[in-house]
């Protein structure tokens, strides 16, 4: 086991093996133990519940140290790689069911606007769960609010299957609720990959949980489209189960959800936070914190000015994706003659090349910042999807090569989404600094999924009542306006992103 004693003999902040950053250990904040009662004079960071074992009570292991202090700046790769599997059940439960949803509208009687009001059903789920979740990652731990969300998720997966036997458009809306609540965890992962990085790495890290997250969405529509493609028109009853089109797809996610919960209660080691103590700030801190500290014409200082400016980002940009998402399978088949099954596979190999954009990501921080990074990323969204609004729709004598369509596609989920997106993530994570984050990281999940409910809301209406060429332009004006203010705020979102 491991006492403090043993700490103090190995390091009293002169080891040369633990990572530093502004002069103390560089993950998780210097003085977090994550402890309910424990305080490590050291400030070194360490696993609890180690096979109910106590890793305060006695001895000094070099498998616990070598295990915090890794040279990769990563002080849990094994819970990394679970957080990363919630991340991914929960962003699949929107890329399974993206091809499977508009037709699954349809034969339950509904038009583009119950479309809408389905998608951001998800996402209204999510804002109900992610501030709870957060703080619930503080008070109790990171393992009991990711069991919680998981075994919702199951649930959630089991109702949808459900929805078609059922055949209410209203039992729709409910059980994407419900796994929109099982998957309000953003927060709570984004929290667990920042306490568990150092500084100087944390866009990398989150950057590689963002391209499992990103994959979740974009590139497993291709499963949903494998069942839509395999079970059309076909039925199979086994016991209470009912497989087919749009069933076999919740029934796959659930079985996901189970495995990755099996991950969570045998291999997962619960962490819990401690209240930090009081340590003397560096020079580049210090001057961050003056900064922060700064008054704005607005009467908010300049710290609470960039975390609103981030979430609004984060509306901007989950808010385009999301309306575009919503309206996408409707518009490649009224402007494209494109099938449900050949859309969703078009959006998945972009999703693919998209993840390995979020992978790039590491080596892109080298040459550009965060906020370069936003402005180059949303600006390439931006014309993705306004080189759609010209286009005229089959029914009115449009012939559009979808060569065109897989370009923007391209420009929109390959290139533009993830990297501006990925960037603003990183760049509040890092404004928010070495403060708890769960609570924070809640609410900005919880931006994002309003985000998610409006816009797609909104694009169902204007498509409906207007055209679908309208909600294009919408978009491409909101995501300007954004890239202005970031433009604007340059200087100083960089100053607090140090």
């Amino acid at each position: 086991m491991l006492n403090t004693d043993c700490i103090e003999k190995r390091n009293a902040y002169g080891d040369p093996n633990v990572p530093v950053v502004d002069m103390t250990p560089s993950f998780p904040p210097a003085d977090s133990t994550y402890h309910k009662s424990k305080q490590l004079e050291a400030g070194h960071y360490f696993a609890m519940e180690q096979d109910g074992r106590d890793p305060f009570s006695d001895g000094c292991h070099d498998s616990v140290v070598s295990s915090v202090a890794t040279a990769a700046g990563l002080a849990d790769p094994l819970g990394f790689f679970i957080v990363c599997c919630v991340v991914l059940i929960g962003d699949m439960n929107r890329g399974v069911l993206f091809p499977i949803m508009w037709p699954l509208v349809q034969d339950l009687g509904g038009n583009a606007v119950w479309l809408g009001y389905a998608v951001g059903a998800f996402s209204f789920g999510r804002i109900i769960a992610s501030p709870a979740l957060g703080k619930m990652s503080i008070d109790y731990g990171y393992s009991k609010s990711l069991v919680v969300s998981t075994t919702i998720i199951i649930i959630g997966c089991i109702l949808f299957a459900s929805v078609y036997r059922v055949g209410s458009l209203y039992f729709l809306v409910f059980a994407q609720i419900v796994l929109g609540v099982g998957s309000g965890t953003l927060g709570v992962t984004r929290a667990y990959v920042a306490e568990i990085t150092a500084t100087r790495e944390r866009t990398k890290y989150i950057a590689l949980q963002t391209a499992v997250q990103y994959g979740g969405f974009t590139v497993t529509p291709i499963f949903g489209s494998l069942f839509l493609w395999l079970l059309e028109g076909k039925r199979y009853e086994v016991g209470f189960f009912v497989f087919d089109e749009y069933s076999a797809a919740a029934y796959f996610m659930g079985a996901l959800g189970v495995i990755t919960l099996f991950l969570l209660l045998t291999k997962f080691q619960a962490r819990y936070r401690t209240k930090p103590t009081s340590q003397k700030k560096s020079a580049r801190t210090a001057e961050r914190d003056e900064v922060a500290d700064r008054m704005t014409f607005a009467g908010i200082t300049v710290y609470s000015a960039a975390l609103l400016g981030c979430m609004l980002l984060n509306v901007s940009t989950k808010g385009s994706i999301g309306a575009f998402e919503t309206m996408g399978i409707s518009f490649a088949q009224s402007h494209f003659g494109l099938q449900p099954a050949a859309a969703g596979l078009i959006v998945s190999i972009n999703g693919m090349i998209g993840v390995g954009a979020l992978l790039s990501m590491g080596w892109l921080g080298k040459f550009l910042s965060d906020v370069q990074m936003i402005l180059g990323g949303i600006m390439v969204c931006a014309l993705g999807i306004i080189s759609f609004a010209p286009l005229d729709s089959v029914e009115d004598g449009g012939n559009n090569s979808v060569v065109h369509y897989c370009i923007g596609i391209f420009m929109i989920y390959a290139t533009g989404y993830p990297i501006g997106h990925t960037a603003v993530i990183g760049l509040f994570s890092k404004v928010v600094g070495r403060r708890p984050q769960g609570t924070l990281q809640g609410y900005f999940a919880s931006a994002g999924s309003l985000a998610r409910i409006l816009f797609p809301v909104m694009s169902g209406y204007i498509s409906t009542y207007d055209s679908i060429n309208t909600v294009m332009v919408v978009l491409f004006v909101n995501l300007i306006i954004a890239n202005c203010f970031v433009a604007m705020s340059r200087r100083t979102l960089e100053a607090l992103s140090v």
